[in-house]
């Protein structure tokens, strides 16, 4: 099964989420399907490591954490946004240092901040362990710091 389908999961959600962007008919079904099984088979080269997540009961908690920043940033860019050239924001590049070392929690450390209206990631220095990240509105860099911080523990606790 494994050499027909070596990523069920990803292909699942790809079938599915064709499925909801193009509408359910037999069409659909099949080209969605067929594109699945492709890309399912794309990924079999790249070989990515499959996640051992340790603390499955920490997701929600992360979901959520995610989820209220997201809607206060959205807030905050619109305020800032708002102002206009007065009282505009003061964009700057805050350096994180950090513990987390798996490849997948730095991924959706990554992806997180992405996500984040307002903030970017900028570097990742696996040598030295820091995270760079810029940020529309700087005020505090010490609170930028302790609110990803707060991501790495639970990203460590779920992953590590």
């Amino acid at each position: 099964m494994s050499r027909l389908l070596p990523y069920p999961l990803l292909a699942a959600s790809l079938l599915v989420m064709w499925l909801l962007l193009n509408g359910f008919s037999a069409d659909h079904l099949v080209l969605g399907a067929v594109i699945a099984l492709l890309a399912s088979w794309a990924m079999k080269p790249l070989q990515p490591a499959k996640p051992h997540l340790r603390r499955w009961d920490k997701i929600p908690l992360l979901f959520w954490h995610v989820m209220v920043d997201i809607l206060a940033s959205n807030i905050a860019v619109s305020i800032v946004i708002l102002r206009g050239r007065r009282n505009g924001g003061r964009p700057g590049l805050v350096r994180i240092p950090l513990d987390l070392r798996d490849r997948t929690g730095l991924a959706v450390l990554a992806c997180i901040i992405t996500a984040t209206p307002g903030t970017a990631w900028i570097e990742y220095n696996s040598a030295g362990s820091w995270l760079k990240i810029h940020v529309l509105d700087l005020v505090d860099e010490q609170a930028w710091i302790d609110h990803i911080k707060r991501y790495e523990a639970l990203l460590r606790e779920i992953f590590e």
